[in-house]
């Protein structure tokens, strides 16, 4: 083993009466990949948020090549040669790369920024590292993964030799998922490290070279990642042998309940327009959607939940026309929704947990009473689903910006499932979060389907549909290319759909009205 780069000693970090680490140990040597694993709320962040200067410890010690450091800010964090890629990139997108990658590098006292010398520069490093980069391109322009390399070449710039990645591959593509493993190792070749944040475990397996686990805030202990298999990292992060929900005793109807009939929307920016896109789902049934980000998804999710009007189509439940009708009216006819983005559309970070539960009847009895909100009717429900859906809060009041992402993403479902819904739309409903959590949501969305509710889960992880779904449906460029049945389908296969690049050998499974 080389030399440590880092080492992070007896970190111990508190939040009122909330221990986010407690006496930690990190150990990080040159030429090392090195993931950090845990559940939500784990402290992984916390520790992260530490080196990187965003947060004081309130005990131990940080080394930084043998040396002791305290460091105050994210300034003083890249002076010693560290950066962050945070999950939530940090662009300005009507920049150029060029733009994006100096901005905040100029001295004092000058006016000027010499976009030339760094793109030059940018192109000699992208040559040096074996990936391609223009640096005049605008961000806004760029894929996500490209985006993300551009978040890498800034830290680059800066002289960072220890960089560290909050889910790096959370918003990636397969072949992205490639071509950022290839740069991160040809970085450690030249005596650097890397630390990755990840729930991943097959991604630990494939790219660490050493993993550190945290459970509740402590250290578990750091393994070498040849030496344990990814069963064996699941029992560690959560202390007990993991159960993976199973599709067994589900049956699913063969009368449609869901037809979308040639849906087509405005081009809009972000996302692909729908372009006579047509998809039927069956009583019970869930219906995997898969696609790169961008193929479509979020403009149909939009549509199904009354948030977008299709320029053209049909929409229909069980033969009843509900094209065009709102959010409000869907969700009375018994929509829930599920939203891919976590803190902006489904919840209101700044509210309570109890707050977030009924924001959508708090109009309604029992909570509403004569325009005022029955507060106890508030308190009794919001801890029934706390225990329902085992969040893990210290008190209903509590901020939902203070919860771990896996307890916030449990008060959507809490909230969306009351009341045994006819349809679900699930997008993104994991992303980001850990294996127990992801489990849990699993088990959530198949008990649905059990009782009879017709499920569309888009989701950018091809394990996770193919493990839950009955069939998967492939988007690419605003339409589907092909619908297989799960146990038919083959992981290359559908990444090859997704590239557009091959139809599929089976074709669509049809029901029947009711």
């Amino acid at each position: 083993m080389s030399q440590p780069i880092l080492e992070m000693k007896q970190i111990s970090k508190s939040f009122g009466s909330l221990v986010a680490n407690d006496k930690v140990d990190l150990t990080v040597c040159r030429g090392e990949i090195h993931g950090l694993l845990g559940e939500n709320g784990a402290g992984k962040t916390t520790l992260m948020n530490i080196l990187y200067g965003l947060y004081r410890q309130d005990a131990g010690e940080i080394m930084v090549d043998g040396k002791p450091v305290q460091i105050n800010s994210p300034r003083e964090a890249i002076e010693l040669g560290i950066g962050m890629v945070h999950q939530h990139f940090m662009l300005v997108p009507n920049l150029t790369v060029a733009e994006n990658v100096i901005l905040g590098q100029g001295q004092k006292g000058e006016f000027w920024l010499d976009c030339r010398e760094a793109a030059a520069r940018i192109e000699a490093k992208a040559k040096e590292y074996g990936v391609e980069l223009d640096p005049w391109a605008k961000v806004e322009d760029l894929t996500v993964g490209l985006r993300q390399r551009v978040e890498i070449f800034k830290a680059l710039f800066r002289g960072a030799r220890l960089l560290i990645f909050d889910e790096p591959t959370a918003v990636l593509t397969p072949p992205e998922v490639e071509q950022l493993f290839h740069l991160l190792r040809n970085f450690v070749k030249r005596g650097n490290a890397v630390i990755c944040i990840t729930h991943k475990l097959h991604e630990i397996k494939a790219i660490c070279d050493r993993v550190t686990i945290l459970r509740g805030g402590r250290l578990v202990g750091t393994y070498v990642t040849g030496e344990v298999d990814a069963d064996d990292l699941a029992c560690l992060m959560v202390g007990d042998k993991m159960v993976t929900p199973a599709k067994q005793g589900k049956t699913k109807s063969d009368k449609v309940f869901l037809r979308v009939e040639n849906l087509s929307t405005e081009l809009e920016e972000g996302d692909s327009p729908l372009h006579r896109l047509s998809l039927e789902v069956c009583e019970g049934e869930i219906m995997g959607v898969a696609g790169v980000d961008g193929n479509g998804q979020t403009n149909l999710a939009h549509c199904l939940a009354g948030l977008k009007r299709p320029k053209t189509g049909k929409i229909r439940w069980a033969g009843r026309d509900m094209t065009g009708a709102s959010p409000k009216a869907l969700a009375e006819s018994g929509l829930a929704y599920i939203p891919a983005d976590r803190h902006g559309t489904a919840t209101v970070m700044g509210m309570s947990l109890a707050e977030n539960l009924i924001c959508r009847r708090f109009n309604r009895k029992p909570f509403s009473r004569q325009g005022f909100l029955n507060l106890q009717a508030v308190e009794d429900y919001a801890l029934a689903k706390v225990k329902e859906f085992e969040i893990k809060t210290s008190c209903i009041s509590t901020r939902l910006a203070a919860l771990s992402g896996g307890n916030q993403q449990k008060a959507v479902l809490a909230r969306e499932i009351d009341g045994e819904p006819k349809l679900i739309i699930a997008h993104q409903p994991t992303r980001g979060l850990d294996i127990g959590s992801t489990n849990y949501v699993h088990r959530v969305l198949l008990e649905a389907s059990r009782k009879g509710a017709s499920i569309i889960l888009l989701s950018t992880e091809l394990e996770e549909l193919l493990a839950v779904c009955d069939r998967i449906a492939v988007m690419y460029r605003g339409q589907v290319l092909g619908v297989l049945p799960a146990e038919e389908a083959y992981l290359k296969e559908i990444g090859l759909m997704m590239a557009g690049r091959v139809e599929p050998k089976g074709g669509e499974a049809h029901g029947h009205e009711n």
